[in-house]
């Protein structure tokens, strides 16, 4: 069986065939426990999600419903092998006895860390195989048209946040590859998607000056130079200063000598905006490195 939470919620059977719960607590419930897989969550948690801060006093006794229902349906839709237990009973509350691959936030999260993995031992191509299949399991917002709660929001917020961490890797491992020209399209859709995110915008105004394009780098200086300003009351970095100074000195229509020009690391950026306002991803961003 496998529980796909990245996009639609999806109950996929050993089969292959598809089912989504229909009981909307039901499928939250069960995104609970698949985002803490072999690992028991308490009651408390569960009902927090599904009822806010202000349960009704009937809460425990209807979670226990809605954990039958959910036994019910993995029985009756013949998810898995007859007589495997998934949701059991484990103090402080339930837990999903599933395994990392079973569940596609966990394979996306097991995948992003071999890339890192790899990047870090200097096996770049291998640890661009992996963060591509991290970021190909990508089919929309982490539980799109699901009306999550409070612990799911949260949780949500972190499977986001890991995503963006994936494309800074792929575009780090692609850029020491010497593949910057190929990476053009993608950095444009991502500075579209995350207009406030100045490290994706520094690495398509160095990809443009490393191809020779020197006005298009221009341009998108100014467009950063804009949003900062008109978002939140900033400059660009020193560092991409520098690099505009270096465009605005470099001859037009040839290719820059020397090495890609490195800029500041994704964490010094967002150490340096920080607080960013953040939004649920559009669901044609999966197309970015699908």
């Amino acid at each position: 069986m496998r529980l796909n939470l990245i996009g639609p919620l999806q109950v996929i059977t050993d089969d292959g065939r598809e089912h989504a719960p229909n009981a909307p607590k039901i499928g939250r419930m069960l995104a609970v426990l698949a985002l803490q897989p072999r690992e028991a969550v308490p009651t408390t948690v569960l009902i927090q999600e599904l009822w806010g801060q202000n349960p009704p006093r009937s809460a425990a006794k209807t979670l226990q419903t809605h954990v039958y229902h959910a036994r019910r349906m993995f029985q009756e839709e013949r998810v898995t092998a007859a007589g495997r237990n998934l949701l059991v009973a484990r103090a402080p509350g339930y837990e999903f006895r599933v395994n990392d691959d079973e569940v596609d936030v966990s394979s996306f999260e097991q995948h992003l860390r071999q890339a890192r993995w790899e990047s870090r031992s200097g096996q770049l191509e291998r640890a661009a195989h992996e963060v591509n299949r991290a970021l190909a399991l990508w089919r929309g917002p982490v539980l799109s048209g699901v009306p999550v709660g409070t612990v799911l929001a949260g949780r949500i917020a972190r499977v986001e946040e890991l995503r963006i961490n994936a494309l800074e890797l792929r575009i780090e491992i692609e850029s020491r590859l010497g593949r910057q020209r190929d990476l053009l399209p993608d950095l444009r859709a991502l500075v579209e998607e995350f207009p406030l995110h100045e490290w994706f915008h520094g690495q398509l105004i160095s990809a443009l000056h490393h191809a020779g394009r020197r006005s298009e780098a221009l341009q998108a200086y100014h467009a950063l130079y804009g949003i900062l300003q008109k978002e939140l009351g900033l400059e660009p970095s020193e560092d991409l200063r520098r690099l505009q100074a270096e465009i605005l000195g470099s001859s037009g229509g040839e290719e820059p000598s020397g090495p890609h020009r490195r800029l500041e690391t994704p964490e010094t950026t967002r150490r340096r905006l920080s607080p960013v306002p953040s939004k649920r991803l559009r669901p044609t961003a999966a197309a970015c490195f699908g």
